[in-house]
């Protein structure tokens, strides 16, 4: 779509010279990728945006994403390479608040469509615990609201909640119809699809948590609280909204007490991040593992193709570790 070429800053062209980039095309999905072909070029920042940005897309879009599979999200760093290929492309579609590298470049870079996901929704504050205490939980040391406690901040992870998600999915459409208006009525086609599916996952996460034995679960990321709040359960995370942080004494006692006043039988952890600190604290506790994906990237360990499958086997891990009737 984006025939003329638009102007790359010096530094970018010096640093892509030196990496021996050349023009600088390839294969349609590669990290590596850069944009300015007849289709309508799409930067997505991670899997989430990618996600959304090819199933409203379609046939029309091309879309690369700057986060590599396997690639931790929150670790990344931007490289020139990368930086051209914003430059080149006619939208960029990105979540402000989790990638501050992206934030940066998008900031700095000339293209024309930058679409921000958390500007089409509302973010909320969440820290290690959503949604208030169980019952039982008289001897819990922090006893600070949800939202102040460790690792408290505005929450990006709005895709883990199906309706937020299909706010965005809207608000992408509808942007995507603006930029690209020879093509509106399939991007407006597409959008109303995928919101479909979202509303399907939205209901079967609702009939499939009703009636569940508990309502706590354990996770070693903050990554799951709005979907809690969605479905009136109780976040209780190791760690609070950094995956890599490291948990006080404190509140690794904390959560032994919680998982005994609760009945939790699991501690999940995450595909792109070391399991060593729930293994740890499974071991000492006598709980079970097992996965919740926050589907920050696709890899062969995912338990589905896609955000849709991925989303429905955390729907069953979670049905499973609360004793869902």
């Amino acid at each position: 779509m984006n025939v003329r070429r638009r102007l790359i800053s010096a530094a970018a062209v010096a640093a892509v010279a030196v990496l021996g980039a050349g023009t600088l095309s390839g294969c349609s999905r590669g990290p590596a990728v850069v944009a300015n072909t007849s289709r309508f070029d799409v930067v997505a920042s991670f899997y989430p945006m990618t996600f959304l940005a090819e199933r409203i897309g379609g046939e029309h879009a091309r879309v690369t994403t700057l986060t590599s599979p396997g690639q931790e999200p929150h670790d990344l760093e931007i490289s020139p390479r990368q930086i051209a290929q914003l430059e080149e492309s006619d939208a960029v579609l990105y979540l402000k608040g989790l990638q501050p590298s992206v934030d940066e470049a998008v900031a700095q870079s000339p293209v024309g469509t930058k679409i921000d996901a958390a500007g089409l929704t509302t973010l909320e504050e969440h820290g290690t615990e959503v949604g208030g205490h169980a019952p039982g939980h008289d001897g819990h040391q922090d006893d600070s609201p949800a939202g102040e406690g460790e690792g408290a901040g505005k929450d990006p992870h709005i895709w883990l909640d199906p309706v937020k998600y299909a706010q965005v999915a809207e608000g992408v459409g509808k942007a995507f119809e603006k930029a690209d208006p020879a093509h509106a009525a399939d991007y407006r086609k597409n959008t109303r699809t995928l919101v479909g599916e979202l509303d399907a996952l939205d209901l079967e996460f609702r009939q499939g948590l009703a009636h569940t034995r508990g309502k706590v679960f354990l996770t070693t990321h903050a990554a799951f609280g709005y979907l809690a709040e969605r479905y009136g359960l109780i976040e209780e995370a190791v760690n609070g909204l950094d995956p890599e942080s490291e948990p006080s004494a404190a509140r690794v006692r904390d959560l032994e007490r919680t998982a005994r006043a609760d009945g939790v039988s699991t501690v999940f952890y995450e595909t792109l991040v070391s399991d060593r600190t729930a293994r740890t604290l499974a071991h000492d506790t006598g709980l079970r593992t097992d996965v919740l994906d926050p589907i920050e990237g696709i890899t062969g360990r995912s338990r589905g193709k896609d955000y849709l499958a991925v989303q429905q086997a955390n729907l069953k891990a979670l049905r499973q570790a609360l004793g869902a009737k």
